[in-house]
């Protein structure tokens, strides 16, 4: 028990940062609790995470500004479109598409170690109504369903999403990648519920913990900057190509 409310904090901090933080708590899940369906892993995953997104959506709306008028359309979008993902979720395996994600994060790290002012400083003028528009289709739909199915570095993949689009830096592009985290874990909690998939008691104690790691994720992260955001991005970048291509290739 201690090793995933250990593991629910260091996700909370990790996902208030740059994402990615299920990397951590769902494998301690399904390690620390072998007999569970993946189904209430995910589930229970869901219900620890959106406690912690939403905290540090919370505290990075107080401290910087939120393009509200892309973030709200597209986290009302999230919300419906990873729950379509989460009933998808057990018609595909992890395998089938596990490659897939290992190469985008790869690209992930290329770029933002080749384009060092990407995301560290803000670009407003990229911002134009057809890159709003695609940026909700984008980080409302295609990575929200994502979310619902598989979820490893959906905070990941939405802070390069606002920084690429729009322009924003990587402070700013976590800061409106946790409200549509907060929208995709929502849609896909509700899912979970619905059919069983969540153990509340359990899920509860460990949002606790989550909910501290976000706070003091997103407060270090608020405090540093886009600078330190971008390190981090590329070293838990690199932890989810590792992971996933144990996972892969090895396990």
């Amino acid at each position: 028990m201690i090793t995933l409310l250990t593991a629910a904090a260091a996700a909370g901090w990790v996902d208030a940062v740059v994402g990615g933080g299920g990397l951590l708590l769902l494998p301690a899940l399904l390690l620390g609790l072998p007999d569970t369906p993946v189904a209430t892993a995910l589930g229970t995953n869901k219900l620890t995470a959106i406690t912690g997104t939403t905290t540090a959506a919370v505290t990075y709306a107080r401290r910087t500004k939120i393009d509200w008028s892309v973030v709200g359309p597209a986290a009302g979008c999230a919300v419906v479109a990873s729950g379509v993902g989460a009933m998808l979720a057990g018609d595909v395996p992890a395998e089938a598409y596990r490659p897939i994600v290992i190469i985008v994060l790869v690209a992930v790290a290329l770029f933002v170690a080749l384009r060092p002012r990407v995301g560290v400083v803000a670009n407003p003028g990229r911002r134009t109504r057809a890159r709003a528009a695609a940026t909700v289709v984008v980080a409302g739909g295609a990575i929200a369903v994502y979310d619902g199915m598989f979820g490893p570095a959906t905070g990941t993949f939405l802070v390069l999403a606002f920084t690429t689009l729009l322009g924003a830096d990587f402070l700013r592009g976590s800061a409106m990648a946790k409200v549509i985290n907060a929208g995709t874990n929502l849609g896909a909690l509700v899912v979970f519920a619905a059919t069983g998939h969540v153990w509340w008691l359990l899920g509860a104690a460990l949002a606790v913990c989550n909910v501290t790691g976000a706070v003091l994720g997103a407060r270090m992260a608020l405090r540093r900057g886009a600078g330190f955001v971008r390190v981090v991005l590329l070293a838990v970048v690199l932890a989810m190509v590792a992971k996933l291509g144990y996972d892969q290739w090895l396990a």
